[in-house]
């Protein structure tokens, strides 16, 4: 059963509603403006389909127009008609909307009749399906096959080859032909009864006056002759080749001057890191995250206009698309082709590509084209812009504020990083720890990593180098009990922050999974940053659904904790190919909150989402 039927426009009026005109009762929740929210204004609009609750929604757009055509059902019930219901509500509400006029209660009649008609048809088509899966399939006779095969077999005999003989050549192939039609040259042709029977028996056994058998002893004497050449060669090559002997390996020079740089910073100390002998220096310079990027690509646009115009792969490639007054989706699919498999050169994942092309489609088709505008420029402008709004986040999360909040409550700020296995959690956390420093705040890390070997060290290290104190408990311990205890040892020394440092695990560990959702669940963070590689692919989708899935399957508690930010880390290692943070972003809807770039504790950015879309489309 149909619960709703919902008409509003693009700017957020609502023209009719089916519960309002046939008095139904209201829909439980709010899964049309969920349905706002999570897809409509984040371009996510290319889903077949949003659940919400125990709802299913299906919708559709009239882009000419701008209105929209949402229909809500149970998610149980599967409606065959409601997309033949929307598309044929579209085409009658179309011919009678008025932009002057807001009341429409004389299309009550027209939907009932729609609806009355959607589902007849739909009646129609499951019985005429019914009727086809229920009809008697054909007899198969099998008194013929016997005869068919046995007719093959004494035709494979009267030609004098079996099917075990197709593997002696070519030419074996073609006497057994000749044979069969008897008019091989060495045949004899007075007596064909006793020459069939000699032919194959001298192939068989290899008889040397069948010219059309192959001398199986002439190979075997060839084979000999030839190892004993190449052994011969192997053994002259031997006696001349000089004798060279291996040269060490030597370092590798990258630029004329080899530079004396010490490159190892570890500090001499003891088992656990008390006694340093040598302290390094806090200061190594600002962090990134305080310089503002200017990558904004007007600059490089100006450039080009000067110089001689160069035609980009849009307008190239569509340059004789042009013209139509009304996009069809027919228009769009060469434009949107090419797009797609340009985002899929700069790392996007194939779904995500796919889904953000058919999201464009949806948004242009039905629309007019301007006068003197490309097919080709419309569709990269609504693509810029799609872009735009995915990767800018939709909730601000300033961490800064977030912390001095905080602070005034007296508690500490906490952070958890989670991720895979080697992409930099440890590193990235003592960059965060060091912007913090740099803006006035005390900071205590955690080392929760009780899993991998050398861990807490390699954690105990970066707090020796940023004078910072860390809490540890060592291996084999609870990460969730550990982290805890850190927490409320920040609280007793009036810490602002502490950062948690956790294992990597691979998003198909169910144990070290349930472990992670423990800690998050015990110690309510402030913040739960997910730690991905700029390097992944489609990779990334995988990586942050089932993080996602499994922090909410395995929470206790029924608003689970998912992840809330996200760090992308070796983002100087891609060059252009940054589809890795559209693919986490539109996956999660998470943001990117901070971008690994560099191997020092200032290597850390903010992500400049112009520079992003520009490389993208680039």
């Amino acid at each position: 059963m149909l619960e709703e039927l919902l008409i509003f426009t693009r700017g957020g009026l609502i023209l009719w509603s089916s519960c309002r005109a046939l008095g139904a009762a209201a829909l439980k929740g709010s899964p049309i403006d969920a349905l706002i929210r999570s897809c409509l204004l984040e371009d996510r609009s290319a889903d077949a389909s949003f659940s919400q609750d125990n709802y299913a929604l299906k919708w559709t757009f009239h882009n000419e127009l701008g209105l929209v055509f949402v229909a809500v059902y149970q998610k149980i019930l599967h409606l065959l008609y409601v997309d033949d219901l929307l598309a044929a509500v579209r085409k009658d509400f179309s011919q009678i909307y008025d932009p002057k006029c807001t009341n429409y209660d004389d299309f009550t009649d027209i939907f009932r009749q729609l609806h009355l008609e959607a589902q007849a048809r739909a009646e129609d088509m499951n019985k005429s399906k019914q009727a086809i899966s229920s009809r008697p399939l054909p007899a198969v006779s099998h008194k013929t096959a016997p005869k068919a095969r046995g007719a093959g077999t004494r035709a494979t005999t009267k030609g004098g080859a079996s099917r075990k003989d197709d593997s002696d050549g070519e030419s074996s192939g073609k006497d057994h032909h000749a044979l069969a039609n008897g008019s091989h040259e060495n045949a004899a042709p007075k007596d064909s009864s006793h020459t069939r029977p000699a032919v194959v028996k001298g192939k068989e056994n290899g008889g040397p006056k069948d010219n059309g058998a192959f001398d199986v002893t002439k190979l075997q004497r060839l084979r000999k002759n030839d190892r004993k050449n190449t052994g011969a060669d192997n053994a002259t090559k031997q006696l001349t080749k000089p004798d060279t002997k291996k040269k060490g390996k030597q370092d590798r020079v990258w630029d004329d001057k080899p530079s004396n740089k010490k490159l190892d910073f570890t500090d001499p100390a003891d088992e656990r890191g008390d006694e340093v002998t040598e302290h390094v220096a806090l200061n190594q310079g600002d962090s990134m995250m305080d310089k503002d990027e200017n990558l904004s690509s007007d600059s490089e646009e100006e450039v080009v206009e000067d110089g001689p115009k160069k035609k980009g792969w849009f307008s190239s490639m569509f340059q004789s698309i042009a013209g139509n007054s009304v996009l069809e989706k027919s228009d769009l699919q060469p434009a949107l082709k090419a797009l797609k498999d340009r985002l899929m050169t700069k790392n996007v994942a194939e779904e995500i590509a796919e889904k953000l092309c058919e999201s464009v489609a949806a948004s242009l088709e039905g629309k007019k084209l301007g006068s003197f505008t490309r097919i080709s420029s419309t569709v990269q402008t609504a693509m810029e812009e799609a872009l735009l709004r995915i990767l800018t986040p939709r909730r601000s999360i300033d961490i800064l504020r977030d912390v001095h909040a905080a602070k005034e409550r007296g508690k500490p700020y906490v952070i958890v990083f989670v991720g895979v296995n080697g992409v930099g959690k440890s590193t990235n956390l003592a960059k965060v720890a060091y912007w913090l420093l740099q803006h006035n705040l005390s900071v205590t890390l955690a080392a929760c990593d009780t899993f991998r070997s050398g861990a807490v060290e390699q954690l105990r290290t970066h707090a020796r180098r940023l004078q910072i104190p860390i809490f540890e408990k060592g291996y084999e311990k609870d990460p969730a009990v550990v982290a805890r205890e850190a927490i409320q040892e920040a609280s007793r020394n009036k810490s602002n922050v502490v950062l948690v440092d956790t294992a990597g695990r691979m998003q198909d560990n169910e144990p070290l999974m349930r472990a992670l959702s423990k800690l998050i669940n015990l110690n309510s963070p402030d913040l739960v940053l997910f730690v991905g590689e700029a390097l992944v692919g489609n990779d990334a989708i995988d990586q942050l659904t089932k993080f996602n899935q499994k922090l909410a399957d395995l929470s206790a508690v029924p608003t689970a904790r998912l992840i809330d930010g996200i760090l992308l880390a070796k983002f100087d290692t891609i060059d252009d190919k940054v589809g890795a943070a559209l693919s986490m972003v539109y996956i999660s809807g998470a943001p990117v909150m901070f971008v690994g770039c560099g191997q020092s504790h200032t290597d850390l950015k903010k992500l400049n989402v112009k520079s992003i879309v520009k490389t993208l489309l680039k």
